[in-house]
């Protein structure tokens, strides 16, 4: 009897250790093989030229924007702009969206919706972790290939303001930087102030080539008192008025012979219905993208219903925009009505970079897969 009560606790225990393992798996899974960023990846596969004419298929295509503003909103929800509330507060991104030069897209972000994997997302086109919440509040450097580190070794000179988790993830990075910390949820105002007050000396440099904004008083709003607070509109009009801002100076500056600018206005993640997040319901996990630029054909028919994304689509279609190589282990597609402005042959190039690219992440990532299978 002693002999079968041992057997019977040692498979107890034994089920128990593969339950805590099988938990671990699923909640920590291992991601996608990261290959280094020097590490060796084979050119993409030259496109047969026509006679007498060369091929240029193996060369990253050159940008398709002069300038890019990357306005993050932390906690923007999809409805905040899309919904009654956008109508609302935000009348002048609601005419972009609706009448204007714009893209826009329900972005999906995958759990955990914190801010610093969220960043980590749109970077580098991969799905971070939950181990990822772990490391929130005291980020380290980001090693893995990402479009900051290539826009930094093209050359391109960034400028950031906002969250200082940008700071710590890309140290060395930016050319100029103010951060601010998102431990004081109770301020809402001074924290997006001392964002905003650097906006006017900026927009009338030309010495920079991508300016990064991350805002933090809609989060702090939410974590106060919920995504119905009366505070919400106020600070939806607020950035409203800097979407304005930013998107007037943008225009003033292009000229007829020069590239377009780009505006790119984003959340990292939402908010629950009790303001919180880092969760799977809805309201945390679908945010605006939105695509702003005079390159863009105005529409006059009727609004088409919003596409949904994947949020990590935004790294490789960023990446194509500004000339950049993709990084490699993006799993993310190009957004094609950002591009579909080009000719028909110059959007086929860059479906075939991202093509080649994610053919180039699956075979690392799985021994048996064969080329041309």
């Amino acid at each position: 009897m002693r002999l079968r009560s041992g057997v019977f606790a040692s498979c107890c225990l034994l089920v128990q250790a593969l339950g805590v393992g099988l938990f671990l798996r699923g909640f920590f899974p291992l991601p996608v093989r990261t290959l280094p960023r020097n590490g060796a990846i084979s050119e993409p596969p030259p496109e047969p030229p026509p006679a007498g004419l060369s091929s240029n298929w193996t060369k990253i295509p050159p940008p398709l924007f002069k300038k890019a503003v990357i306005m993050l909103i932390d906690a923007l929800r999809d409805d905040f702009v899309f919904g009654l509330k956008g109508k609302q507060f935000m009348p002048y991104t609601t005419q972009l969206i609706e009448r204007g030069t714009s893209h826009s897209f329900i972005a999906e972000a995958k759990p955990p919706t914190v801010t610093m994997p969220r960043i980590k997302a749109l970077t580098t086109g991969n799905i971070p972790g939950f181990i990822d919440v772990v490391m929130n509040l005291n980020s380290p450097a980001l090693l893995e290939d990402n479009l900051i580190w290539q826009a930094k070794t093209a050359g391109k000179r960034m400028i950031f303001y906002g969250d200082d988790t940008w700071v710590r993830l890309f140290p060395k990075h930016f050319a100029e930087y103010d951060g601010t910390t998102s431990f004081f949820v109770s301020d809402y105002t001074e924290v997006d102030n001392n964002v905003t007050r650097h906006l006017d000396h900026v927009l009338k440099r030309d010495d920079w080539d991508l300016l990064i904004l991350h805002y933090l008083g809609l989060d702090h709003i939410g974590h106060l008192s919920g995504p119905h607070s009366p505070l919400v509109g106020p600070k939806l009009s607020e950035m409203d008025n800097i979407i304005k801002k930013i998107h007037t100076s943008l225009l003033s500056k292009e000229g007829e012979v020069t590239l377009p600018r780009l505006l790119v206005v984003c959340g990292d993640h939402g908010m629950s219905e009790m303001g919180s997040h880092g969760g799977s319901s809805e309201g945390e996990v679908h945010t605006p993208l939105l695509f702003i630029s005079s390159a863009f054909d105005g529409r006059n028919g009727p609004h088409k219903p919003t596409e949904r994304v994947q949020q990590t689509d935004l790294a490789v279609t960023l990446a194509i925009g500004l000339g950049l190589p993709i990084s490699r282990n993006s799993v993310g597609k190009l957004l094609l009505p950002v591009v579909q402005q080009r000719t028909m042959r110059e959007q086929l190039r860059y479906l075939h970079l991202n093509g080649f690219q994610l053919s180039a992440l699956l075979q690392e990532n799985t021994p048996a897969y064969e080329k041309g299978k």
